[in-house]
Order: C-alpha cells, then sequence, then structure tokens
C-alpha cells in the first residue's frame, strides 16, 4: 500500500484504506473516496491533487491525499 500522493499519473487504482480522524474520513467518504473505490490521478501540483472517482472530478489537498491508502 502507497498513499494516492506516490501514485503515477493516469494509473488506475483501488482504495484499500482511508485514514485520519473521524471527521476527515466522512468528508472524504462523501466525496466517495471509500475502501474498494477505483480512482486516478489527474494531476497534482500546488499542494492540490486532482483525481478522478466515480465519474467525477474532485481536488484534495496534499494533506488529505496522503491519508488515503492504494
Amino acid at each position: 500500500m502507497i498513499p494516492l500522493t506516490l501514485a503515477n499519473t493516469g494509473e488506475e487504482l483501488v482504495i484499500k484504506k482511508v485514514g485520519g480522524s473521524p471527521d476527515v474520513k466522512k468528508h472524504l467518504e462523501d466525496l466517495g473516496l471509500i475502501s474498494g473505490s477505483t480512482v486516478s490521478v489527474v494531476n497534482a501540483f500546488a499542494g492540490n491533487v486532482i483525481i478522478n472517482v466515480k465519474q467525477s472530478r474532485i481536488a484534495i489537498s496534499n494533506e488529505m491525499a496522503k491519508k488515503i491508502m492504494v
């Protein structure tokens, strides 16, 4: 398992674990980032990571991306 921040751009990955405080986990789950979901990194710049999840593009902070293990 690696954090999402280390994933290659364009690579499709399966989320294995979502860490962080209960509030952070709830927020990420609300965005569709749950264990078993498929996610891919579109781009990473300026401390943010843009990802595709469930046919949507979402921008999350680098700090949140570190809590998502793929």
